[in-house]
């Protein structure tokens, strides 16, 4: 009966390609094919020492990073970030999430994560937004990894203006939000992944993991859906 009812819908109103809008087959899931296989893919998850490990040398002792896909302004990953952002296309968060999570298990690099932490966003702009766009992209990477995602230990205590249109320089000179942990206890001797969307400079990433440092015998590893070139 589920399968009749989901039948008569995708012939009414069938599902498209979240990039370039062609009508999805019955085995495609959000993206086409062509689509998906376009997609500048980096397979940092297998490899120590990828550009989002090189790039916090010397500002976060982290233990592992990765990223799911290459960054540019203008290209596919900037569509699907943009539509998980700002129009409420929460389904690609999570799907990105179990996409990178399926890579990371098939790593042996994030074997000992005990918990998964999204970079939060200010009450004021949840408030407005609705939602977290990194939460679904954690609920993907939590139900793929079988890892808790804890997304109240970290909060934001100071709001920032959206950094979408600026420059690399202008985001690195200009960030300046501050994070805050619920409780240190609960963290103690934990290994975290903090999760994101795209790192540009990493500095939100940098200034995340001040606080979380301060916590006893905690590791720190990385993962975002997109590493920005």
């Amino acid at each position: 009966m589920i399968n009749l009812v989901n039948d008569i819908t995708n012939l009414f109103y069938p599902e498209v390609c979240l990039i370039c809008s062609k009508t999805l087959t019955k085995h495609e899931v959000h993206l086409c094919l062509s689509c998906r296989l376009d997609l500048p893919v980096t397979d940092f998850s297998a490899n120590a020492g990828n550009d989002v490990e090189i790039s916090f040398y010397g500002r976060v002792p982290i233990i592992n990073a990765t990223s799911l896909f290459y960054y540019n302004r203008k290209g596919n990953v900037q569509k699907l970030i943009h539509q998980l952002k700002y129009k409420n296309q929460q389904k690609i968060g999570y799907f990105l999430g179990e996409w990178l999570g399926e890579e990371m298990l098939a790593s042996d690099r994030f074997k000992s994560l005990d918990c998964i932490i999204p970079v939060p966003i200010h009450p004021k702009k949840l408030k407005k937004r609705g939602y977290n766009q990194v939460t679904t992209f954690g609920q993907g990477l939590s139900k793929k990894m079988k890892i808790p995602l804890n997304e109240m230990e970290l909060f934001s205590v100071s709001k920032t203006k959206t950094q979408t249109f600026k420059t690399r320089l202008e985001r690195s000179t200009q960030i300046d939000e501050k994070f805050q942990i619920t409780n240190q206890e609960r963290l103690e001797g934990k290994h975290i992944l903090l999760i994101d969307d795209v790192i540009t400079t990493g500095a939100t990433l940098e200034a995340c993991s001040i606080p979380l440092l301060q916590v006893k015998n905690i590791k720190i590893s990385i993962a975002t859906i997109a590493f920005t070139v």
